[in-house]
C-alpha cells in the first residue's frame, strides 16, 4: 500500500512539471538536503552547493535556459575604470567565452537567516576568457588604443560571492528570486594577450604585451573592474535560472515561507 502511495505522489509530482506554464524541479536527488536550524549547516551547505556546481556540467534535467555552462557564452560587456592617475581605461568586450567555470570548488556556503542571503567562497583552478576587445586609455602611463582578440589566463582564482534574494512561492514551494550578485576575488597569476594593440605595430605589441605578463598583478588591479563584471554578469544568469527552476527546499528544508520571512506575500518575480 505504501509503495502504491509513494507511486501516486510521484506521479502527481511529475504531472505538475509536465503541465505548467511556469515548470520546476520535484526531485532533485543530486542535491544534499540541509537544515539551517542544524549547527553543521555549514559544512552541508557547503557540500550541496558543491553538487549544484558539479550537476551543471552534466546539464540540469529540464533546465533548458542554460545552454553551456563550460564554456560560458556573453555577448558583450563594456567597462569604464579610471582608479587613479595611473590607470584609466575603457574597455569593451564582445562575442566572449570563458571556461573555468566546470572545475568550481567550493570551499564555503554560508546562508544568512535574517535575509536568506548568501556569501559562498570558491577557488578556480583554471579561468579563461577569449573574445574580441576595443580598449582606449593608459595603464602605468601607457597609452592604449586597439581592437583585436583578448586572451586572459587566470591562476588558482579564489573570488567571494555576495548574493541577494527574496523568497516567493510557486506550487506550494518556496524559491529564490536572486535580486543580486557582487563579487571579489585574488589570484596567483595572470597571462594575457593582445593582438593589434597599437594598430599593427608588432614590435610595439609584443613588448607591451610581455610587460603585462612580467607585471601581472599590475594588469589585474586595471582589469579588475572588467573581471569581476565579467563573473558577475555569468552568476547572476546562472543562479537566476537555476533557483527559479530548483526550489530552494530542497537546499534548505527548514526554510520559512514568504509570509513567515516578511510578514506578507512578496509578489513573484516577473
Amino acid at each position: 500500500m505504501s509503495e502504491l502511495i509513494r507511486r501516486a505522489v510521484l506521479l502527481g509530482l511529475l504531472i505538475r512539471f509536465a503541465r505548467s506554464d511556469d515548470p520546476f524541479l520535484t526531485d532533485p536527488h543530486y542535491i544534499k538536503e540541509c537544515k539551517i536550524a542544524d549547527k553543521n549547516f555549514v559544512n552541508c551547505s557547503t557540500q550541496s552547493i558543491q553538487q549544484l556546481f558539479d550537476k551543471l556540467n552534466d546539464g540540469i534535467p529540464g533546465l533548458t535556459s542554460i545552454k553551456s555552462f563550460d564554456p560560458f557564452h556573453l555577448n558583450r560587456i563594456r567597462i569604464s575604470q579610471g582608479n587613479s592617475n595611473a590607470i584609466n581605461l575603457k574597455v569593451e568586450l564582445a562575442n566572449i567565452k570563458i571556461f573555468g567555470f566546470g572545475h568550481t570548488k567550493v570551499i564555503e556556503s554560508l546562508v544568512f537567516k535574517k535575509d536568506y542571503s548568501w556569501k559562498t567562497t570558491f577557488t578556480l583552478p583554471v579561468m579563461k576568457l577569449q573574445g574580441d576587445y576595443s580598449l582606449f586609455g593608459r595603464i602605468l602611463l601607457i597609452p592604449l588604443n586597439g581592437r583585436g582578440q583578448v586572451f586572459l589566463d587566470a591562476d588558482n582564482m579564489t573570488v567571494t560571492m555576495h548574493t541577494k534574494t527574496r523568497l516567493y512561492s510557486k506550487g506550494g514551494f518556496t524559491f529564490y528570486n536572486v535580486t543580486n550578485c557582487r563579487v571579489d576575488f585574488k589570484m596567483d597569476g595572470l597571462k594575457s594577450y593582445f593582438s593589434n594593440l597599437f594598430n599593427g605595430n608588432k614590435q610595439l605589441e609584443d613588448s607591451t604585451n610581455k610587460f603585462f605578463n612580467d607585471n601581472w598583478r599590475m594588469l589585474a588591479d586595471a582589469l579588475y573592474t572588467v573581471i569581476t563584471q565579467t563573473i558577475e554578469d555569468i552568476l547572476l544568469d546562472v543562479l537566476k535560472k537555476i533557483f527559479h527552476f530548483i526550489p530552494a527546499n530542497y537546499f534548505v528544508s527548514d526554510i520559512p515561507t514568504p509570509e513567515q520571512l516578511y510578514g506578507k506575500t512578496k509578489p513573484k518575480p516577473k
